[in-house]
C-alpha cells in the first residue's frame, strides 16, 4: 500500500478567481485529491481573489474539503499595473511563508506564470529541504524585455533572468504549458527533466456546448464577434479592436468581457476612433461567460505584436474551440502553428493588422464546426489526472522519464 504524501500547492490565483491559472490550479487539486493515498495531505497557499477589481466576490480565508486545505492570503487591492502587482504578491508571499513555518512536506508544488510564485515554491522547498515540482505558464523573464521600455527592460531582463535560473535548477520537475516554450528552456537548461501537460478544455464548457445551431440573424444584421478575456498588453486589444471596428462598422460589432491593465487605452483608442459598434463589459462568471459565447456568431482573440508571445499558446482557444463557433485570432508563432493543424474554423492573421484581419476572416465558415477530436484530446480533466499521476511519482521520489 502506498505511504500517504504531503504536499504543498502554491498558486496566487484559485478558484472562485477568473483567470486561466485559477482554472488549472482548481483542475489540478481535484486530480491530487482524488489519487492521492489515503492519510495524504494538499495544503493550498493562494491569495484571496484579487484578479478583477471589477470583479468582486469572496472566499473563505481558510477552507477544508477531504484531504484538502485552502489558506487564502489577505492581499490589498491593485490596478493591473507591474507595481500593484509586485506589491499584492510581497502580501502573498509574507502570508505563505508564515502559514507554511514548520510544517513538513514530500513536495511543494508551484504554478506560475510571472515567476515570482515559481521562485516563492522554489525558496519554501529548499526552506523544507524537499522536492519542487514547478508548472511554468510564461517566460516572463522573456516577455518583460518586450513590454517595458528599452531603458529599464535591459536590467529588468538581466535580473529575471538570474532568478529564473536560480529557480528552474532548483526543480526536481518542471512541466511548460507550450511546446513553443522548449527551444528557449531546452537551450537554458539542458539538464532539467521536463514535461508538456497544456492547458485543456474545462467540463462547463464540454457539458454546455450548444447541440444545436442557433436560430439564424436576419438578413443584413451585424455579425456579433465576442471577445472574453484580460484587457493588458499581452492582448493587445487597444491596438486592433478601434480600427478593425471602424472598417467594419454597419457589418460587425464587438463584445469585449473582461478588465486589465490596458482597457482605459482601449476605452480611449475606441472613442478617438469615433465608432459605435464596440460595447465592453465587467468580468462574468463561466455560467454567464457561456451564454455569451452561444449568442455570439465569432470568437475572437488576440496577442500582441511581440516577439515573446510567438511562444505562447492561449488558454483561451480551448475553451473557445469547444464552443464550436469560428475563431478570429490575432496570433504568431506556436498559437498560430496550433490553430491551424489543431482547430477547424480557425483564421489566423498578423497580431495588430486590421488589413490582414478583414483578409482573413473570409476564409471562415459562419455557423457551428463540430470539433470532437479536439474535445477529447484537450479535456482538462483527463489532461490533470495524468499530470496529476506524475506530480504523485515525483513527490515518491518515483523516476520519471524526461519529455
Amino acid at each position: 500500500m502506498a505511504r500517504p504524501l504531503n504536499i504543498l500547492f502554491v498558486t496566487f490565483y484559485f478558484r472562485p478567481d477568473l483567470c486561466a491559472g485559477s482554472f488549472r490550479a482548481t483542475s489540478l487539486v481535484e486530480a491530487l485529491q482524488a489519487a492521492l493515498p489515503a492519510g495524504s495531505r494538499i495544503d493550498v497557499v493562494t491569495t484571496e481573489p484579487n484578479r478583477y477589481s471589477t470583479f468582486e466576490t469572496s472566499a473563505a480565508s481558510v477552507e477544508r474539503s477531504g484531504c484538502v486545505q485552502i489558506e487564502r492570503m489577505p492581499v490589498p487591492a491593485h490596478a493591473q499595473d507591474m507595481r500593484g502587482q509586485a506589491r499584492t504578491f510581497a502580501h502573498f508571499a509574507r502570508g505563505a511563508i508564515r502559514a507554511t513555518r514548520g510544517r513538513s512536506y514530500d513536495l511543494v508544488f508551484a504554478t506560475s506564470s510571472r515567476l515570482m510564485s515559481a521562485s516563492l515554491g522554489a525558496w519554501l522547498a529548499r526552506r523544507a529541504k524537499t522536492r519542487l515540482y514547478l508548472d511554468i505558464r510564461d517566460i516572463f523573464a522573456d516577455t518583460i524585455g518586450d513590454i517595458l521600455p528599452g531603458v529599464v527592460a535591459g536590467p529588468m531582463k538581466l535580473a529575471f533572468g538570474g532568478l529564473e535560473s536560480w529557480t528552474l535548477k532548483r526543480a526536481e520537475r518542471i512541466n511548460f504549458v507550450s511546446r513553443g516554450f522548449e527551444p528557449y528552456f531546452r537551450k537554458r537548461y539542458p539538464y532539467s527533466k521536463f514535461s508538456w501537460f497544456t492547458n485543456g478544455i474545462d467540463d462547463e464548457f464540454l457539458t454546455t456546448a450548444p447541440a444545436t445551431p442557433p436560430v439564424a440573424a436576419p438578413a443584413g444584421t451585424p455579425l456579433h464577434v465576442l471577445y472574453a478575456g484580460n484587457m493588458g498588453e499581452g492582448q493587445g486589444l487597444h491596438r486592433i479592436i478601434p480600427e478593425l471596428a471602424r472598417a467594419t462598422q454597419g457589418r460587425m460589432r464587438f463584445t469585449i468581457i473582461g478588465d486589465g491593465g490596458r482597457r482605459a487605452a482601449l476605452e480611449a483608442g475606441i472613442a478617438a476612433a469615433g465608432v459605435t459598434n464596440v460595447e465592453l463589459r465587467k468580468p462574468a462568471p463561466r455560467d454567464q461567460l457561456i451564454e455569451q459565447y452561444r449568442a455570439a456568431d465569432v470568437l475572437f482573440l488576440h496577442l500582441n505584436a511581440h516577439a515573446a508571445f510567438e511562444k505562447v499558446l492561449p488558454s483561451k482557444i480551448f475553451e473557445y474551440a469547444a464552443m464550436r463557433k469560428p475563431i478570429w485570432a490575432g496570433v504568431s508563432g506556436h498559437a498560430a502553428e496550433f490553430l491551424r493543424q489543431e482547430v477547424p474554423n480557425a483564421a489566423v492573421f498578423r497580431p495588430c493588422d486590421a488589413e490582414a484581419a478583414l483578409k482573413s476572416f473570409a476564409a471562415l465558415s459562419l455557423g457551428e464546426t463540430a470539433r470532437d477530436e479536439f474535445v477529447a484530446r484537450y479535456s482538462r480533466s483527463s489532461i490533470a489526472r495524468v499530470m496529476a499521476d506524475e506530480v504523485i511519482a515525483v513527490a515518491s521520489g518515483n523516476a520519471v522519464a524526461n519529455a
